[in-house]
Formats: C-alpha cells, sequence, structure tokens
C-alpha cells in the first residue's frame, strides 16, 4: 500500500455516488496490509418482506467489499476487475445495526484472485460467510 489509509478509505468512498453502494449506504471503513472493510445500515430499505436483512443486500455488500479491495491491492492501470463467482451462507439473522464485512485474500494470482468475506454484527457474531472469485483482465 502505497497510500495513507485515510487516503485510500477516502478513494474507495469517493467513487460510490450514484451507485448501488450509494443506495445501500455501504462505507469503507478500515483498511489495512491484507484486508479491506465496510459497513452496511440494516434498516427496512434492506429488509425482506418479514423484517430481517435480505440475503441479496448481503452479497451485494461482499461483492462491493470484494471488488474495492481489487482496486485496492491490484494494480487497475493495468487490468480490468471483473467478478467471476461469488457463493454465500447466511448464518444468522439480522434486524437492525450494522453489519461489517471485511474482505482478505485466499489466493492472489495474477489472474484470478480467491477473496474471503466474512459479515458480522457490531458484536463480531458472523452473519455471513462468503467467498468471491474475481479476474483480472488486461486493459485493451
Amino acid at each position: 500500500m502505497n497510500k495513507s489509509k485515510s487516503e485510500i478509505l477516502k478513494s474507495c468512498n469517493a467513487v460510490t455516488p450514484n451507485t448501488l453502494m450509494e443506495t445501500l449506504e455501504i462505507t469503507y471503513i478500515d483498511v489495512g496490509e491484507d484486508f479491506l472493510t465496510a459497513k452496511m445500515p440494516v434498516t427496512p430499505k434492506v429488509h425482506q418482506p418479514d423484517g430481517v436483512l435480505h440475503g441479496g443486500a448481503m452479497v451485494a455488500l461482499a461483492e462491493s467489499v470484494g471488488s474495492a479491495a481489487c482496486f485496492v491491492f491490484l494494480d487497475t492501470s493495468k487490468f480490468m476487475i471483473r467478478g467471476l463467482e461469488i457463493s454465500a451462507n447466511h448464518v444468522r439473522s439480522v434486524k437492525k445495526g450494522d453489519v461489517f464485512a471485511k474482505a482478505q485474500f485466499i489466493h492472489r494470482g495474477r489472474t484470478t484472485q480467491v477473496w474471503d468475506i466474512k459479515l458480522t454484527n457490531a458484536e463480531g457474531q458472523l452473519i455471513s460467510a462468503l467467498k468471491l472469485t474475481t479476474i483480472a483482465l488486461p486493459k485493451a
């Protein structure tokens, strides 16, 4: 990481206006040598009809933090990053508060990357465990 933590988080948050991340109120809140963390509030706008956090919103949060992590840790001046596959295991429901998504590399290849993404509540309890696979394609 050549930039400071605050510069990285500022640049991650700067690209969210007029995107799904803005709609879901996702903010990037922490970054380290091998991880990026985002936060999303759990409100009725991300609930399923029975009043708990929608699994699709959890997957959107996970893919958002994983994709943003690609831009932090990979050379995106030379490559376009695209998602190939995401899988999720939702293990706990949430009705309110915030959920946090932390993306870390499982595999950092030249072409494909595999991310471990854990969603937790404010108490640190696991909400969902996800795996995201991305690909780095050369820019034309």
